[in-house]
């Protein structure tokens, strides 16, 4: 892992292979280590770029409050350091809500978007009562000890399909999550709406779902569709993390 800098924020990230730029935003109770196949193999043809979020991993825990506003300035400010104006743009459920605000800030950084298993915000995709639910929850199990946060999250982050390996590895990452980036994360989409944005999308979108995913159903998926202009949907009948 490399270290940066980033508004007074110590953030770590890893940079593998070489070519076009793609940067990797991980979703909450998760960090870089959940894209270790993604790296692994799209190094082979870009520059891949995979950061933990303040709050997340091996970073610092941003100071309360922290918006998603914030974590835009923070992963620009990244992306400034390392060198890259121009990329395209990997968000999973959490880092979805990232990768839509960093382009809603400037459409110029962005080659294109991938949006897998993510929202237009809790507010936008799921409405405000199933949004004040989701934060209150995660609200309280962010003091939980980490074995019984893993039994509670890690079953809706997987299919069944999913091997034991698997399995293991998720749990391994989310046994090391932070209680302050978890909270602020999910307060971030608890308070987030992007519907108006995504209209004026002007990136060539591909959206990635899991049709077992019952945190983000493909219904949220069809929407984001219908307002993107051109965006594409690949489903699989495996849920996504």
């Amino acid at each position: 892992m490399l270290r940066a800098d980033v508004h007074g924020l110590s953030v770590a990230y890893e940079r593998a292979g070489d070519g076009p730029a793609l940067v990797l935003l991980h979703g909450f109770l998760f960090d870089s280590r959940a894209w270790r196949p993604q790296v692994e193999d799209l190094s082979r043809d870009f520059t891949v770029i995979a950061w933990d979020a303040p709050g997340a991993g091996r970073s610092a825990d941003p100071p309360e409050p922290f918006g998603i506003g914030d974590w835009v300035d923070c992963l620009a400010g990244l992306l400034d350091v390392v060198g890259i104006r121009r990329a395209h743009v990997v968000g999973l459920s959490w880092g979805g809500l990232l990768a839509q605000e960093l382009y809603r800030r400037d459409r110029t950084r962005a080659l294109s978007l991938v949006l897998a298993d993510t929202y237009a915000g809790w507010e936008g995709s799921l409405g405000t009562a199933t949004a004040e639910e989701r934060l209150a929850r995660c609200s309280r199990d962010s003091t939980l000890p980490a074995g019984e946060l893993v039994s509670r999250y890690l079953p809706g982050m997987h299919s069944d399909s999913a091997t034991q390996e698997v399995r293991d590895e998720l749990a391994a990452i989310m046994a090391d999550f932070h209680p302050v980036g978890f909270r602020l994360m999910a307060r971030s989409l608890a308070e987030s709406d992007t519907r108006e944005l995504l209209a004026g999308i002007g990136a060539p979108t591909l959206l990635v779902w899991g049709e077992a995913d019952v945190r983000s159903p493909v219904s949220v998926a069809h929407e984001l569709q219908h307002l993107i202009p051109g965006a594409g949907l690949l489903s699989s009948r495996t849920r996504a993390i």
